[in-house]
């Protein structure tokens, strides 16, 4: 497979570089907006540059992981999907949901559009699935979705500041970071759908965006589902606090990102599960968009999945906004 990286000013670029290379694919050449940006990433990383999207879009690879910042990337990412090619679509790539629907009538039209929220790709999904295609998962009754990483300075440090500025980024911790949980969240929920109960946003840092958001949702089977999110971990290195928490009539499912288990209730048994820690889950969803555009298939999160979640979190500012 041939990939191309545009936008590589953003703080992911190294990380979908390396899950190309991973997953064996060439790297065709990047483009950033800012040419000097886009000069430097290349020249560290043995890459050749294009001058502009057209010109990157010219090269046809088999897919363009696309970057940057909210204001235009839609736009963007119309003009390689209607130009027939494979689009990983980082978020954030819409200061609201209204935003990417001529995105959403371009998937339901068959583009391929994958957003990467690769904390699909935790462990506690497939043994999810074996236990509910078995006949032991019971009915699910809560769970707890978390993510809280270090201050907000560190997006300056990464030359993003204006992940810090809402009419820029549309949201603070509960956009950039939250969305992974709500994602999560709603993909757990599957048809039943989740409604917001309740949310609540926190400001330790001063900032003009919140570092810290909680939000309650649940639907009208019982599942009750909390969302948390952060920029208040007291360190700058990477990682952070990690939980994905599921909780069923038969099993209780806990990823700790480098610790899995899961324990069930008919056989008292407690497992532990290979780990796939937090900074392998972008490789590992590199590989599984690349299976799934070679086998013709949908990606494992899709333009519509990502909809859905900025959709409740839209629903979630405008509640703590009134």
């Amino acid at each position: 497979m041939r990939i191309a990286l545009a936008g590589v000013g953003h703080w992911h670029a190294a990380m979908h570089r390396e899950a190309a290379r991973q997953a064996g694919a060439t790297i065709t050449g990047v483009w950033d907006e800012d040419a000097d940006v886009a000069a430097r990433f290349a020249r560290e990383n043995g890459l050749e540059t294009h001058a502009s999207p057209e010109a990157l879009a010219g090269a046809r690879p088999d897919l363009v992981v696309l970057m940057g910042r909210p204001t235009g990337l839609v736009e963007r990412a119309i003009a390689l999907v209607d130009a027939g090619l494979a689009v990983m679509l980082e978020k954030p790539a819409a200061l609201t949901a209204g935003e990417l629907e001529p995105l959403r009538e371009r998937g339901r039209r068959g583009a391929f559009i994958a957003v990467p929220l690769p904390n699909r790709c935790s462990p506690i999904w497939s043994r999810i699935a074996e236990l509910a295609a078995a006949g032991r998962l019971g009915g699910l009754s809560h769970a707890q979705f978390r993510i809280v990483n270090g201050p907000p300075e560190r997006y300056r440090i990464d030359g993003v500041p204006w992940l810090l500025a809402p009419q820029t980024s549309g949201g603070g911790a509960l956009r950039n970071l939250g969305i992974h949980g709500v994602d999560a969240a709603l993909a757990l929920a599957g048809d039943n759908g989740l409604e917001l109960v309740s949310a609540s946003l926190g400001r330790l840092h001063g900032e003009a965006v919140e570092d810290y958001a909680v939000l309650v949702l649940r639907n009208k089977r019982g599942l009750i589902v909390t969302v948390e999110a952060g920029y208040t971990y007291a360190s700058m290195a990477p990682g952070g606090d990690f939980e994905w928490r599921i909780s069923s009539a038969n099993a209780y499912l806990v990823d700790r990102g480098n610790h899995c288990r899961i324990t069930t209730l008919d056989d008292a048994a407690t497992q532990e599960e290979p780990p796939l820690p937090p900074g392998e889950r972008y490789k590992a969803f590199m590989a599984d968009t690349l299976a799934r555009l070679a086998r013709g298939q949908p990606p494992l999160v899709g333009i519509e999945d990502y909809w859905r979640a900025m959709t409740l979190i839209d629903e979630a500012y405008r509640r703590t906004a009134a």
